[in-house]
């Protein structure tokens, strides 16, 4: 089995968890020390991704949000079991399982999987970016080609977190630029991207486990993704995608 695979067989373990505890009357939620929301199905999704990577790649790292870094490996598992947790105690569909693969510093291959959406986002290095659409059909993946900040749709988080970013203004004059403005928000914002239905993703507040997944499937589309001052590092908290053409008008406009 290869590692694209693999990252399916991992998607639809996590699927089958996932669903299985969305609106459940018992579903357990505490607050983390960084004052998120935490769920049983999060910490069920991870331990379950850890035990197939253990079984079928014994000697790889692990990095996950809920658990212990495992393992010294040059390939590691990056993992956020379920990336809109907050939507997805309120019982509103927009949440995904996040897996990227990194090998030697380069993640090359991942996947975005959002079982309540019937909808599976995917890509490996030079391989394309693909996405299985609700009615079981799969197609690939390609960017927009709008060219002018005034034509572009942008996606972002919240105001809220905009403004604790200290970057409030910058957004607001932003959305005055462009044509369209939405907060689709976490995931789904960089796979509309990647679908080339928006032009521009961006938001603040990020792990490394929330943006891996993401990296592959948006430059195999053909867009850009980057930090808002430079190329993407391990540290990375606010990031900016574009379809490429209108990134640097993006990144000026922003900064």
């Amino acid at each position: 089995m290869n590692d694209l695979e693999l990252l399916q067989v991992l998607a639809n373990a996590a699927d089958e968890i996932s669903l299985s505890r969305y609106r459940a009357l018992d579903l357990k939620v505490e607050t983390k020390p960084d004052k998120t929301p935490v769920t049983d199905a999060d910490r069920a999704v991870e331990s379950k991704l850890r035990e197939l990577i253990k079984l079928y790649r014994p000697n790889d790292t692990v990095i996950g949000e809920e658990y212990e870094n495992t393992g010294e490996s040059e390939r590691t598992w990056i993992i956020d079991p379920i990336d809109g947790t907050a939507n997805y105690l309120r019982g509103v569909p927009i949440w995904a399982t996040l897996i990227g693969l990194r090998i030697d510093g380069e993640i090359l291959t991942s996947v975005v999987s959002a079982p309540a959406l019937g909808r599976r986002w995917w890509a490996s290095g030079g391989k394309g970016a693909f996405t299985r659409d609700i009615d079981g059909s799969v197609r690939q993946l390609k960017v927009s080609g709008i060219s002018k900040l005034e034509d572009a749709t942008l996606s972002f988080n919240s105001l809220e977190q905009w403004r604790d970013a200290g970057m409030l203004d910058q957004l607001l004059a932003l959305s005055e630029r462009v044509h369209r403005s939405r907060a689709y928000g976490d995931f789904l914002s960089y796979m509309f991207l990647a679908e080339g239905a928006i032009e521009i993703a961006s938001e603040h507040d990020l792990k490394v486990y929330d943006i891996a997944a993401l990296v592959p499937i948006i430059r195999e589309a053909g867009g850009e993704i980057t930090d808002l001052l430079g190329p993407l590092t391990e540290e990375t908290s606010s990031l900016v995608a574009t379809n490429g053409l209108i990134h640097s008008q993006v990144l000026n406009a922003l900064k």
